[in-house]
This record gives structure tokens, sequence and C-alpha cells, in this order.
């Protein structure tokens, strides 16, 4: 697939300078661009490959150029050259991105079950009973979608998705492969005989509109009522979501992270790798999480960063690592002291 400058710039309405049907294919880093790539330059660290790269057409913060050189490249200048990346990779990505058709004929749909308008059902997918899938869905293979289940418009469910009985997918949603949607929260109660007795879980998994969950990442079902994962949330690989957890509008969360049961995420949190926040707790609105950082009471103050397990405020934090890490020398130097003393005083 290849793409003209041209077409490039009127996308996000930049200038073109040199040649604008100059066609590119791929995307490069500036300092390693050859012909047919497109790349960018938006920090001066790098402003040096400017002027040695052999890409096809540079997107360039107008500030950065010089009008009495002479470009090899096509330049498009913008004001913004990240933002205008990130809409450049949006454009390439709607523009090979060509959505399957037909249900294959190694595919289980039961019969109860309602496909909207052009729904694509790859290899080896099953669909359950009375289970509902909106118009433009992708379903690819061996993907399973359980009993009850109602899926939005335009959905993508990558290859061994699973979607237990009853829970519900909106929008415009993407499932990366593997994840697991509905499994068992994890609940047991002690015996008196030492033993744990499963406690039902009895609730379902609701994820409302444009929300995009990676690869093997797992969302349990609510013990009772619904698990919700709120419109516009970004889940990386890897995580775990447990029972009657909710995680507000617009909120990311990095790979590895975790979070226990019936704890309440608010909105446009930002949540680093390995993180890990105990149950039962509320996270206020804003928060950031730092990776690693383990969070074991309630956030109630908005918009703040967190560091370290158990979780400081990130200023604290930093005065706290201060101390920590020249404890040693302080530590050596308090021993020089005492023993010193001790000398002066003959003991």
């Amino acid at each position: 697939m290849e793409v003209t400058a041209e077409r490039i710039a009127a996308h996000f309405n930049g200038e073109v300078i040199g040649d604008p049907m100059v066609k590119v294919s791929s995307v490069a880093k500036i300092e390693s661009g050859k012909p047919g790539n497109i790349c960018f330059l938006a920090n001066p660290k790098y402003e040096q490959f400017l002027y040695t790269c052999k890409a096809s057409v540079i997107i360039l913060n107008r500030s950065f150029y010089k009008a009495d050189y002479k470009y090899e490249p096509t330049l498009i200048l913008v004001d913004d050259a990240y933002s205008a990346v990130a809409s450049l990779l949006d454009l390439l990505n709607a523009l090979k991105a060509s959505k399957r058709s037909g249900r294959s004929c190694r595919s289980s749909i039961a019969f109860s079950a309602k496909l909207g308008k052009g729904v694509y059902v790859g290899e080896f997918a099953c669909i359950g009973k009375r289970s509902k899938v909106g118009a433009g869905s992708q379903i690819y293979p061996q993907v399973f979608i359980g009993a009850n289940v109602e899926i939005g418009e335009n959905v993508t469910l990558y290859q061994g998705v699973k979607i237990y009985d009853g829970c519900k997918i909106g929008n415009n949603c993407i499932l990366h492969a593997n994840c697991v949607i509905g499994s068992d929260g994890f609940g047991f109660a002690p015996t008196p005989e030492g033993h744990y007795k499963k406690i039902p879980q009895t609730g379902i998994v609701i994820v409302e509109d444009d929300v995009e969950i990676g690869a093997n990442t797992v969302i349990d079902r609510a013990t009772m009522g619904a698990t919700v994962v709120h419109r516009g949330v970004k889940l990386d690989n890897l995580i775990q979501i447990a029972h009657n957890v909710e995680v507000g509008e617009d909120t990311v969360i990095a790979a590895q992270s975790g979070i226990a049961g019936s704890t309440k995420v608010g909105k446009h949190c930002m949540f680093g790798g390995q993180t890990g926040i105990a149950g039962h707790f509320s996270i206020a609105d804003g928060t950031m999480l730092a990776a690693q950082t383990g969070v074991t009471n309630s956030v109630k103050k908005e918009g703040q960063t967190l560091l370290g397990s158990p979780a400081l405020d990130h200023k604290v934090y930093m005065k706290a690592y201060a101390l920590f890490k020249n404890m040693p020398e302080m530590f050596a130097e308090l021993k020089q002291r005492v023993k010193a003393l001790e000398e002066k005083s003959g003991n």
C-alpha cells in the first residue's frame, strides 16, 4: 500500500515542500529512513539526521525548517510533528485495514444467535444460544462466545478470545488474542474443617464502548451485579481485573497490573506496569501510579501521583528514597562518630 505526500499532508493540513506525488509505504525512524519511508522530526536532539536522512518524506516541525536549505526528501511542515504522526498512523491503519466478511462453514453458531449485517465469523469460532453480535463486528478464528452474550457494532475479537455467558461488550471495542471476559471471580469461603467452599459467581462483566483490551488480559465476572469497564478504557496485555471492580472512563493501565475485588477506579487514571491495588478501595479521578506501585488504601485526592509499595505521594517518596539510598554511608559515619566518642571518653 502506497500513499502520496499530498494525501498525507491533506489528512492533517500540512504544507508540502517538494514533490507532492512522491509515494511512501512505511514509517521509519529518522536516523534509519530509506526510500519509500516516511519519517518525522519533532525533537531537536535528532535534527542532525534531517540532513542525512534518505527517506522519501519527512514530517517536520515548522520551527526546524530552513527556507534557504535544499532538502533532499519531500517535507511536510506542521506545527506539531508528534500529533501529526499519530494522525498519520491512524490514516495508514485505516487504509490497510480491510474488514473480512462471511461466516466460515467450520464455525459453530447457535440457531437462536443473532448476527448483524457484515459480521465476519472465522474458523472454529463458537457463538452460543441467544447471543447477539452487532453489525460489522469481526469474530476471528477460535473465538468462544457463550450464551446470552451481547456484542455491539464494529467490535473486533482476535483469535482465542473467550467471552463467558451473559457478558456485554459495547460498540467499537477491540479485544486482543486470548483475553478472557467473565471468568469466575476468586471467591472462596473458609469452612470449619479448614477447607474452602467456592462462592458462586452469579454476576456478569460489562465492557462499554471504545474499550481496548490487550492479549491475555482477564476480567472476572462479579459475584453479584457486574464488573464494569467504562467507556474509553485502554488495558494492556496480561492484566487482571477482579470481580466487582469498576474502572472509570478513559483510564489506561499498563501490562502486568492487577486490581483486587470490589475496588473502584476513577476516570482518567494512568497506571504503570506491574502496579497492584488491594481490594475494596476507591481510587480518585486522575490518579497516576508509577510502575510497580502497590496501593493498600483508598486514594481520595484527585490528580495525585503515587510511587512505591505501600504507595506514597511522589514528592514524599522521593525525599524518603534520598534518605534510604544513603543509609549505608550514614550508618558507617555514625559508627565512626560513636567509636570516636567512646575513645574520647575512655570506654
